[in-house]
C-alpha cells in the first residue's frame, strides 16, 4: 500500500469513528440545541454589540457590524432576519449601561454556554469549572466578539479608499473582501471556541484539522443549501410566515452538525496520537 492509499485510509478511519461517537453521544440532538440557542442568542448579541459600538462612540457602525455578521450567510436566508434586526436596533433603547442591555449579554451568552456543553461532548472532556465561571468566559467571550466585530467593521469602512489605490483591487472586488474578513472573523471565533471553551485547553497545532474541516465544510454546505432554498425548497408553503426564520434555523442546525463533527475530528485524532 502506497503512502497516499494508507493516508487516505487512515483519514477514513478517523472519519468513520468520529461519525460513529457523534452518532452515540447524541450529536443530531445537541445540533439542534447549540442551533436554537444560537438562533435566541443572534438579536441580544447584536444589541449588545451595538449598544457597545455606541458607548464606544461608534454608534453608526450597527448597520455594518450586521452585514459583516451575515456576510458568510447566503441572501435568501440572512435577509429576513436582517431585516428584523435592523427594525430592533432602529427602535430600541441601545443605552449601554442599563439592564437591558445586561441582560442581552446574558441571554447571548446562552449560545455560547450551548457551544461549550456540544463541545465537551465531542472532546469527551469533563468541565470541573464552576457554573460561574463557566457563565463569566461566555460573557466574556461575547465581548470579545462583539470588539472584533466593531473593529472589523470599522477598518472595512475604511479599506475602500485604501484599496483603490492598491493594485490588488484588480485581484478582488470589495465585495469580496467583505466576505474575506467575514470568514477571517469567524475562523477566529471559531478557533476561539474549541481552544477555550472545552474542560481542557488545547493549543492550536492540535485543533486546526477540525477547525478547517469545519470552515471548509460551511462554506460549501452554505452554498449547497443556498442553492436549494432557492431553486427547490417551498418553506413558505409549509411555515408560512415563519418561512424565512425557520429555514434560519435549519442552516444553523447544519451549521452546528458541522462544527461538532469538527471537535469529533480532532478528539479521534487525539486519541490515536497518544
Amino acid at each position: 500500500m502506497n503512502a497516499a492509499s494508507a493516508f487516505a485510509r487512515s483519514s477514513f478511519d478517523v472519519f468513520k469513528a468520529a461519525v460513529d461517537h457523534f452518532n452515540e453521544s447524541d450529536g443530531w440532538a445537541m445540533s439542534s440545541h447549540v442551533a436554537l440557542s444560537l438562533m435566541i442568542a443572534i438579536f441580544p448579541f447584536l444589541i449588545f454589540a451595538a449598544s457597545l459600538a455606541g458607548f464606544l462612540g461608534n454608534e453608526t457602525r450597527s448597520a455594518d457590524m450586521v452585514e459583516l455578521v451575515f456576510d458568510y450567510w447566503p441572501e435568501e436566508i440572512a435577509a429576513p432576519i436582517v431585516r428584523e434586526i435592523d427594525i430592533v436596533l432602529t427602535r430600541g433603547n441601545l443605552g449601554f449601561m442599563t439592564i437591558g442591555v445586561g441582560l442581552a449579554l446574558f441571554f447571548a451568552s446562552n449560545g455560547i454556554e450551548a457551544v461549550r456543553v456540544a463541545l465537551n461532548r465531542a472532546y469527551r472532556d469533563e468541565d470541573n469549572r464552576s457554573l460561574l465561571s463557566q457563565r463569566v468566559q461566555s460573557m466574556m467571550f461575547i465581548l470579545v466578539v462583539a470588539l472584533l466585530i466593531l473593529v472589523a467593521s470599522i477598518l472595512l469602512v475604511l479599506a475602500p479608499d485604501f484599496w483603490a489605490s492598491t493594485a490588488l483591487k484588480h485581484l478582488l472586488s470589495r465585495e469580496s473582501l467583505r466576505l474575506v474578513v467575514a470568514v477571517f472573523v469567524l475562523m477566529l471565533v471559531v478557533i476561539a471556541c474549541h481552544a477555550r471553551l472545552p474542560g481542557r485547553r488545547r493549543p492550536i497545532g492540535r485543533i486546526w484539522p477540525g477547525v478547517l474541516l469545519t470552515l471548509v465544510l460551511w462554506i460549501v454546505s452554505a452554498k449547497i443549501f443556498a442553492h436549494y432554498v432557492s431553486a427547490i425548497a417551498d418553506y413558505s408553503a409549509t411555515y408560512a410566515g415563519l418561512a424565512g426564520i425557520m429555514t434560519a434555523q435549519i442552516f444553523l442546525y447544519l451549521m452546528a452538525v458541522v462544527l461538532i463533527l469538527g471537535a469529533e475530528i480532532n478528539a479521534e485524532l487525539e486519541i490515536r496520537n497518544q
